[in-house]
């Protein structure tokens, strides 16, 4: 995990990925033979090791959301998880596994194999900006193309909205039950640019043991990052042949057609959830935090959530206020009943004592009479 590690520490937020570069060159260079390094315009890196007609190829990106990333930022490990944390803060501070653990991955993928490429794009978070304006020349000869990209353990990303992004002979070749993965669609990330771009061969992306991405509270379970790459070398190992895959966007009435509910129910789902971490929030954060994973979202959608949110929050202040006045109202009616029972209990005591002085009952009284007559 030393390696992982190393990639926490260095803060990539987008358009920021320099630093990233320049660690990732420099280990290649030190540790890796018979590689090729290039960039494009843009910034995004190319790597090809060794030489072979068609080449396994692996993308990730280099960038993070998180903004708060201290100086004595560490990231700390246990048996099975590790966070990021700021000692002088004493808060949690994001890993930026996303897509950290990808690269870690693809780092791993090229130390171990004799012929493999790599690409590593910049600005996904903002939008995929690095991969779609990637080199398409790089995977002519490319077998097929994983990204490990995805959050959680199982998800296999074989679609992205009503776009495909591989075939069925693929999937039924990486074996991903047996690794404990399932077939879901997935949200946008570099692999859809590429496909849509012209990709001409299989592509996926895989869970790689992060959670809570974006969010300060971001951890990576080290069973699942390391499950990930064993699949990841199943797949480099077993699928030797081309995988072919033509690009295809059903349409509808001449407008691209998604999955919208299940999106739009699952963005509601994140920011009420993110909101629920940190109202302070507004609009334009969300916008840009979640921007790329629910890329059919617009501006005004972000907007009714951001309100929707807030107004279901002031119903439930509303109704907390009206429930806290209802238990203060109960309490003063208790205490006002308390109050009465000891008054109607003191002037019924009274009340018998003035009834016994009247009726002579009183035993003071009469032996006060009583000794009177004597006298």
């Amino acid at each position: 995990m030393k390696l992982l590690k190393q990639l926490y520490k260095i803060h990539s937020p987008s358009g920021k990925e320099r630093a990233m570069k320049k660690f990732i060159r420099k280990y290649v260079k030190r540790r890796i033979p018979d590689i090729t390094l290039k960039s494009d315009r843009k910034g995004n890196l190319y790597m090809i090791k060794g030489s072979a007609e068609t080449y396994p190829c692996i993308v990730a990106h280099l960038d993070q959301v998180q903004k708060n990333h201290s100086n004595d930022f560490i990231p700390i490990e246990t048996k099975e998880l590790i966070f990021g944390y700021s000692p002088k803060h004493r808060r949690p501070e994001g890993l930026g596994a996303d897509d950290k653990n990808g690269i870690w991955i693809a780092l791993r993928c090229l130390e171990k194999y004799d012929a493999l490429k790599v690409a590593f794009f910049v600005e996904e978070e903002i939008g995929c900006r690095g991969s779609i304006e990637a080199d398409m020349d790089f995977f002519m000869d490319c077998r097929f193309v994983i990204q490990p990209d995805r959050r959680g353990c199982k998800d296999l990303i074989s679609s992205i909205g009503w776009t495909g992004l591989c075939s069925a002979e693929f999937l039924k070749s990486v074996g991903y039950e047996k690794f404990g993965y399932q077939e879901t669609d997935g949200m946008m990330t570099d692999v859809l640019p590429l496909k849509e771009r012209g990709l001409a061969v299989s592509c996926i992306n895989l869970s790689c043991g992060y959670y809570e991405p974006h969010t300060d509270r971001e951890f990576t379970v080290k069973e699942d990052l390391i499950n990930c790459l064993h699949w990841v070398e199943h797949i480099i190992e077993t699928c030797t042949d081309v995988y072919p895959h033509i690009y295809n966007m059903y349409k509808a009435d001449g407008r691209y057609a998604f999955l919208w509910d299940d999106e739009y129910e699952e963005a509601v789902n994140e920011i009420f959830g993110m909101l629920d971490m940190d109202d302070t929030l507004g609009v334009d954060d969300l916008e840009y935090m979640y921007g790329l994973y629910f890329p059919h979202l617009t501006k005004e959608h972000f907007i009714q959530i951001y309100q929707a949110y807030h107004d279901l929050r002031q119903d439930d202040l509303l109704e907390e206020s009206e429930d806290y006045n209802e238990e203060q109202q109960d309490f003063r009616n208790l205490e006002f009943l308390h109050q009465t029972a000891s008054f109607t209990n003191g002037f019924i005591r009274k009340t018998d004592f003035s009834d016994k002085v009247a009726s002579g009952k009183c035993s003071f009284i009469k032996e006060s009479q009583k000794q009177e007559n004597l006298g």
